[in-house]
Order: C-alpha cells, then structure tokens, then sequence
C-alpha cells in the first residue's frame, strides 16, 4: 500500500460478537439479546490490539459511526472504541444498519427454516436463499437493497470531498452478520443474491475504501497492510 492509499477514506466493518444465538446458527434479527462473556471479550481483544491512535483501526481517521440500534451491537461499539464525545465523532444508532428482519424465521436455524418451507409447499424447483428470497413475514432483498444503497450514497457523500486525505472521514458501521455481507455486496455494486461468498466471523473487522482515491471505484481490502510499528527504522531496514 502506498502512502496515498493510505490516505484514502476507508469503511470499517464490525460485527458484533457472539450471542447465544449465534452459537446456535438461530437467525437473529430483531430480537435484542447480550453479548455472550465470549463476545464481550472477542471485542476488548480486538480494542487492545487493532483500535487506537495508527492502529490498524486509527480512531484519529474516524469522522462518523453508524451502529445498529440493537443491544448487541451497542455493546459491541461501547466495549471497541472509546467514548466519542471526546474525540469529535458523529455517532447514528440507525435502523439502516440492523439486521435483516427474519420475520416468521427469527430464532430458528437454516434448517428448521427450509423444513417449515418444504411443510408450506415452498421451493419446489429450487432450495430457498435468503439472499434471493427474504424472509415470510420479515425482509425481502429489495427492501435490504433500499435501505443499504441510500446509506452508502450518504456515505460516498460524507467521503467524497475528502479523496486525498485533505480530512479524516474514516466511517465505521457496528451491525451484524447478514447485514454487513449485503452490505459489501452493495459496495461493490452486486446485487445481494449474487454469488459472492463472505465470511465475516462474530468480533471481526473487514474494510472497504476506494481504487485510486476515486469514489466512482469502491473497492475491498482483501489484504491491508498494517501501520508500522512505533520506533520502527527505515534506514535499519533491507
């Protein structure tokens, strides 16, 4: 990464850490639960490690946060970085970022959800997606699309002016797991159901920025390299 990439405004992605549901493989939508002790410390391990003035996540880059209004995100983002009101930011508890609504799906597995398809006469030619299909009662594709598309137009618009580095307007998103994949999806203009395979494991950070400080080119960090370490010599190096 060059000096100027650096520079560019990035898109850090949090996912909340574990819950009891996601232990489970439950689909966890609406329902507002805690952060298992696992979780809570997946985050402070990443806050010690990764977050902090020229860390990987440089909280002296950060200009806005938008998290999602359920319990476990906000957990998530109090236990991660620091307060804000010391630092500046602008912080949006927003439903633009919660989790997909599952609907008549919430609390069961992939399976348990497939069988109650199969018992309604669903899916005959073809097994359900929730990428393509939604959710009975809850979220179809296009409402995510709507909502994620107009969050990432404010975002572009919050990032735009500033493509060389003349501000810090880093972003940072604190939600969940499906949300968060359909999100990059989104980003990287494809469609939510196509079929672009993430992974994004509870506590983790991915990030998003742009191709050659150009907002008309989202891109996605497959691999970032990190900010040297302090007292760090170039001369001493080869």
């Amino acid at each position: 990464m060059s000096n100027q990439d650096a520079k560019t405004p990035r898109v850090y992605l949090v996912r909340h850490g574990e819950t009891e549901w996601a232990k489970l493989g439950k689909f966890t939508g609406t329902t507002d639960i805690e952060l298992t002790p696992v979780g809570r410390q997946q985050i402070r391990s990443a806050a010690t490690m990764l977050v902090g003035a020229g860390k990987f996540l440089d909280t002296c880059r950060i200009s806005h946060i938008f998290v999602s209004p359920r319990r476990r995100a906000r957990q998530t983002f109090e236990l991660l970085l620091p307060p804000p009101v010391e630092l500046g930011w602008m912080v949006e508890f927003t439903e633009s970022i919660a989790e997909w609504d599952y609907g008549e799906y919430e609390g069961r597995t992939a399976g348990e959800i497939k069988e109650l398809r199969k018992e309604k006469g669903l899916d005959q030619e073809r097994e359900w997606s929730i990428w393509r299909d939604g959710c009975e009662g809850g979220e179809s594709m296009q409402q995510v699309t709507e909502r994620l598309d107009e969050l990432i137009s404010r975002i572009r618009e919050i990032q735009r002016p500033y493509m060389n580095g003349e501000k810090p307007v880093d972003v940072v998103l604190v939600s969940h797991g499906l949300i968060l994949r359909s999100f990059v999806k989104r980003w990287l203009n494809f469609a939510v159901d196509s079929p672009l395979s993430i992974m994004l494991d509870p506590g983790a950070i991915a990030v998003l920025s742009y191709q050659h400080n150009n907002v008309d080119e989202p891109a996605f960090h497959a691999g970032m390299a990190l900010p040297p370490a302090k007292g760090w010599n170039t001369a001493s190096s080869n």
